[in-house]
């Protein structure tokens, strides 16, 4: 009879293993790819996540049971922010959609080991397009950097 922590052959041994700590991945460590071209000037990135509508209903004569199903599936908007630099490319991005062209791109967020170069996990944004910029606060009485958000929206995610 097997032991408890006997691993049956030709299985893969879980993440978890007793005694053995898992430092969590740094929410500093980052990066955006756009259409396979890095953009590392993004300085933060938060709003992933995804929210399945729920549906009730009372099944007929038993008005005390309320039935939950999945409905509509939701994506939430990711907000990105940067340094203001002199490169246009987010700009001429945001501008084909004022002009009602949207540009969809596939759109990767890097999660990135402590070392700041392996990859550790993906989130993929597919068919993204910019709906909201807004420019970096303007202030002669401040020493920070300009810092101009960007809005995305997309089709579906997936995760790597």
């Amino acid at each position: 009879m097997p032991e408890a922590g006997d691993i049956a052959p030709g299985t893969a041994p879980s993440g978890a293993q007793p005694g053995v700590f898992n430092d969590p991945y740094r929410a500093y460590n980052f990066k955006l790819v756009i259409q396979g071209v890095t953009e590392g000037h993004f300085t933060a990135c938060s709003g992933l996540g995804i929210k399945i509508q729920v549906i009730k209903y009372r099944e007929g004569g038993t008005n005390q049971v309320v039935h939950c199903i999945p409905g509509p599936v939701e994506y939430a908007d990711v907000t990105l922010r940067y340094g203001l630099t002199a490169s246009h490319e987010v700009w001429d991005w945001l501008m084909t959609a004022v002009a009602g062209r949207v540009e969809r791109k596939n759109v990767s967020i890097l999660m990135l080991d402590s070392d700041g170069v392996s990859e550790m996990m993906r989130w993929d944004l597919i068919n993204a397009w910019p709906s909201e910029w807004r420019g970096a606060p303007l202030d002669a009485l401040n020493r920070e950097a300009a810092i101009e958000t960007l809005t995305l929206v997309y089709e579906t995610l997936q995760r790597a």
